[in-house]
């Protein structure tokens, strides 16, 4: 795929921070050595670790040269890196992982979550926010306009696999956590209208679906996406449209 849209993602900043806020409230930390926010994008989620944790040393780590650009400019209190989230794990000394919807698109997160929690030093903290939205209209609306067009031998593959179920996680991280909060919110955001909605899935889900089309197919794409959102998600009283958003939390101690 395309480098990640730092412009495109931040389109929806508030909703998009809220759930890095309402997970960074569960944390049960409060003087935390160092802080690494994994999958950081553009630093909302960052500035948000340094204001908790003032005297912490906080890093964001994240695969997208875009991105880390943004979050350098953003965050100057911090520090930046680039990690891959499937085999990075903590250094020692480091008190808590912090990752606002990453891990929903390393395949393997199930193995690598442990992984992570198990070289965290006793009451340190993996807190992890995953969109769990594959069965919501967005997401079965783009996987059936990619099966029906002339792209879908090149999309079959596209589309990311749904989160396991809730216990699949909790037996998971058991062995190596001694607490486990976990969780579900399921937000309702308004937004301006089906074209809002698109916009939003531009910045993130739609992409493993539109990046390998030529530009007359993405055009295309969108045009018959953006009809069946239209019809999915219909105007509200005031003309706005409510975006439901199903989101998974886990907050692992060691």
């Amino acid at each position: 795929m395309a480098d990640w849209s730092p412009a495109t993602y931040l389109k929806f900043e508030d909703e998009r921070t809220r759930p890095a806020r309402d997970l960074l409230a569960q944390v049960p930390l409060t003087a935390p050595r160092r802080v690494v926010d994994m999958g950081c994008g553009p630093g909302n989620s960052t500035e948000l670790l340094v204001a908790r944790f003032a005297e912490a040393e906080v890093i964001g780590l994240d695969n997208s040269p875009g991105m880390l650009a943004e979050a350098t400019q953003r965050v100057p209190g911090a520090r930046f890196a680039t990690a891959d989230a499937a085999t990075w794990l903590p250094e020692a000394g480091t008190d808590l992982v912090f990752a606002n919807a990453i891990y929903q698109w390393v395949p393997e997160h199930l193995a690598v979550l442990p992984r992570v929690v198990a070289v965290l030093p006793e009451g340190g903290v993996l807190a992890v926010q995953m969109p769990d939205n594959m069965a919501e209209p967005t997401h079965v609306l783009m996987r059936e306009v990619a099966a029906s067009g002339p792209w879908a031998a090149r999309l079959s593959d596209a589309a990311r696999h749904p989160l396991p179920p809730v216990g699949t996680y909790y037996d998971a991280l058991r062995p190596v956590a001694r607490y486990i909060d976990i969780w579900h919110t399921v937000y309702n955001h308004v937004l301006a209208g089906p074209e809002a909605i698109v916009e939003w899935v531009k910045g993130t889900g739609l992409r493993p679906f539109v990046d390998p089309l030529a530009p007359a197919e993405r055009e295309a794409f969108l045009g018959r996406y953006l009809e069946r959102i239209a019809a999915a998600y219909p105007r509200r009283s005031d003309g706005k449209v409510l975006l439901r958003f199903p989101r998974l939390f886990i907050v692992a101690t060691r």
